[in-house]
Order: structure tokens, then sequence, then C-alpha cells
């Protein structure tokens, strides 16, 4: 049974071109469609420049993330949200509600884009040099958005017009691109974990997700005062468990049978042998991990070892 990280065998680099099937896109468009997403998004999206993207969360009234999105313009005014397929429609949904008199439209364009994930090589051969993480570049009609690494790789988000050839690169499954994003410590908001955490129980302060400097939006005040007054008891951490972890799945402490401290946020297999996840748990279990006192599902359940985060967590503001 793996009991520390140092356990693991190293995972060999990966690099290639993959589908991404599982994500989709919103588009808002019109002369307002910045300042209608300013007061509904976690990030300030009225600062955002054509070279820029954006990690951002849309949250319910109790600060709890309905959505999250990777966010930027295809021109002054027209922007993109790339998210989860299986919130795409309920999003949409809930989002046009809002758009009262704003001179903005909100439609689903999955069908109108690509998107591809690029890793390691791909990017050098369309992109070359450092990029800095959430930066975005264009290419003719395609639009590049460099995203957090993932394993040490250097990923980003590839989008375009149905129809623009594909970057040149060794086709990468679905299922290692899914692993590299679960290496890179970010969860995006998926059906199961719908409403189940505030941003930073995923650690979004810390990788960008949020700007606790802009205006007001759904959950503001709850969302601020977990940051400001130290209230918040859970975080997001890096795991490895032998047995097949599904996200929503319950995370349990062996000091405690009955009730669960955490949450699987997102998981892929690893290309030796077991899987990953992002478990978002009490920082009180996590600081008392060791020995295979973390376990999936049940308190007799698969262990879980906790793995170094990619990323320093934000500590002040």
């Amino acid at each position: 049974m793996l009991t520390s990280p140092t356990d693991l065998p190293v995972v060999s680099t990966l690099s290639g071109v993959a589908g991404l099937s599982h994500l989709g896109v919103i588009r808002v468009a019109g002369e307002e469609a910045a300042k209608f997403l300013q007061g509904q998004l976690t990030q300030d999206v009225a600062l955002l420049g054509l070279s820029d993207a954006r990690l951002a969360a849309f949250c319910n009234a109790k600060g709890r993330m309905q959505a999250s999105f990777i966010v930027f313009k295809r021109s002054h005014d027209e922007i993109l949200m790339v998210c989860s397929q299986d919130i795409l429609v309920a999003t949409l949904k809930r989002l046009s509600m809002f758009v009262m008199r704003a001179k903005a439209k909100l439609s689903d364009a999955t069908a109108d884009y690509a998107l591809f994930g690029l890793a390691g090589s791909a990017i050098e051969s369309i992109a070359a040099g450092a990029h800095p993480v959430w930066a975005k570049a264009d290419i003719n009609s395609a639009n590049i958005v460099f995203l957090y690494p993932g394993n040490g790789q250097p990923r980003a988000l590839w989008c375009a017009p149905v129809g623009t050839p594909v970057p040149a690169g060794d086709a990468l499954p679905l299922e290692q691109w899914q692993w590299l994003e679960v290496r890179s410590g970010i969860a995006m908001i998926t059906q199961p974990i719908f409403e189940a955490f505030v941003p930073q129980m995923l650690n979004y302060e810390s990788v960008g997700g949020v700007n606790f400097k802009k205006g007001c939006y759904p959950g503001q005040e709850i969302v601020a005062r977990s940051q400001f007054r130290g209230t918040l008891k859970r975080r997001a951490y890096l795991a490895h468990t032998e047995a097949g972890p599904a996200v929503g799945q319950e995370v349990f402490h062996a000091l405690d049978a009955e009730q669960p401290c955490g949450l699987v946020a997102a998981c892929a297999p690893r290309l030796d042998s077991g899987f990953d996840a992002i478990v978002s748990m009490q920082t009180s279990a996590a600081a008392d991990a060791e020995g295979g006192r973390l376990t999936l599902g049940s308190v007799t359940g698969p262990a879980l070892v906790l793995l170094p985060l990619p990323y320093p967590l934000l500590e002040d503001i």
C-alpha cells in the first residue's frame, strides 16, 4: 500500500494534441458583453484585454460555484467562455436570466468552434518561447490560451472556427490530457460538483480565478469573507490512489468514520498505475494525513496519498 508520495514511480512527459470533446463554448456578443459579465463572474472582465485570458467562476448567492470558465475575447465585442459540456446548457440558461436590458447576446457556440489541448512540443511548433499563464495569442483565426503546466509540461488551449487546420503534433488521448489537467492542480466545475465549493475550496484565488478588487457579483460577499476573515477551512489537494475514484466521491479520515472530510473534484488515470485526483478537503484532515489515514468512499476504502501542489497557495491579498 502506498503511504508516501516517494513510493510513486516517475511518470514520463507527455506531448501532443488532444481533442477536447468534453468542453463547450458560450459566446457573449454585443457592445456590453464585458459589462454584463463583469457583474456575474469572479474575474474583472472589464479589464480583459485582447492578449489576455482569465479563469473565472459563476457562483450562486451563497458563493457556491455553479460553473467555471476559461474566458477570453475574440474581439472587443465578442467574448468566449469555455466550460464543461455537462453544465453548459443549464449555465447558459442561468446567465441569460440576468441579461435584462444589457446589450449582450448569449448563445451556445460549441458547434462553431473546435477545441484542442496542446501539450509540450505541440505548443513549440506554433508558439515558440515562454508564455505567461493566462496569456492569449492569436494565430490567424485561432486563439491560444496558455494554461498552468501539468506534470511540469507546458499546456495550452487552442480554439478556432470549425474547419481551421488542427495544429501539428502527435495525437494525445483525451484521458492523458485530463491527467495533465489534474496534475496542474486546477479543477473545472462539472455536474457532480455543482454548487459544492466556494472558489477558495478549489484554490481559485491562488491560480488567478478570483479578483478581490472588482465590483459585485453573485456570492461576492461570502467569497470575500472567506478570504479576509480567515473562515476558509477547506482547500484543494493533489492525491493518488490505486483504486478508481469518481468526481463527487466522498473522502474520509481515519478519525471520523461517519462524516466525510472532502470530495473528489477531478480525477484521471496515471500512465503507469492507479489514479491521480484533485480533492477538496478540510485542512485539518490534510494536516493529519500520514500513514494511510485518508480513504476513498468510506473509512475502510482505498487509501489516498497526498502529493505536493504544483503552485503556492496565496496567503495574503
